[in-house]
């Protein structure tokens, strides 16, 4: 493995949030599943493809080679701040076609205390965040990655009863995104500069 910085993660955080364990990976019931990318497998040929495609180039600015889509899973596997997952979805559940348990996400589930996120607005140590690229742009508008965000919630509060928010930060202009997390509850909390061309708007669900 090549030298890879994972660049939002601090370093500089205190003993309470060094302390807290890595992000929990929570189970799903179908239509759904989650599981950890696999840097060793054909996981980062999948993710080069998916993030050289207009839609995540636009938004994520992430067109990597495989190579360092490889170093990158295995950086965030190694620590403690992030874990990278591949989401998978029965697309016949919502009246799409294609096979079952259809790979169709690339998500990043972190801890926001050990992120950039941290220096504009306070997270406690089990606060959970995510990231989240849709590969399919058919899926858009069909309810899949939407109820899978709220599966996600309720996934998180069973699997780590220490976890008390979700934090997600899409780009301040991503209104697609800002209507979907204000349906599922979440609360605008403002538009932040984190960092030159990064302005994002903070997003927090608590938990019931």
């Amino acid at each position: 493995m090549t030298s890879h910085v994972l660049k939002r993660e601090l370093t500089d955080v205190g003993d309470d949030v060094r302390a807290a364990p890595p992000p929990v990976v929570p189970d799903f019931d179908p239509p759904f599943a989650l599981r950890l990318v696999d840097p060793d497998g054909s996981d980062p040929e999948m993710l080069a493809a998916w993030m050289s495609l207009p839609h995540l180039v636009e938004t994520w600015e992430q067109p990597w080679s495989a190579a360092r889509w490889r170093d990158d899973a295995a950086a965030r596997l190694a620590g403690d701040y992030s874990r990278p997952c591949i989401v998978s979805a029965d697309l016949a559940a919502f009246g799409v076609s294609g096979e079952a348990m259809t790979e169709v996400a690339y998500v990043e589930l972190y801890r926001p205390a050990r992120d950039e996120n941290a220096k504009v607005y306070p997270a406690a140590p089990r606060d959970m965040g995510f990231h989240i690229a849709t590969a399919r742009t058919d899926l858009l508008g069909r309810g899949v990655m939407s109820t899978w965000m709220e599966r996600l919630a309720e996934a998180i509060w069973t699997a780590d009863p220490l976890c008390h928010r979700i934090f997600v930060d899409p780009d301040h202009r991503n209104a697609h995104m800002r209507r979907a997390l204000a349906r599922k509850g979440y609360r605008d909390l403002g538009e932040f500069d984190v960092r030159p061309g990064r302005r994002i708007a903070l997003h927090s669900l608590s938990r019931p």
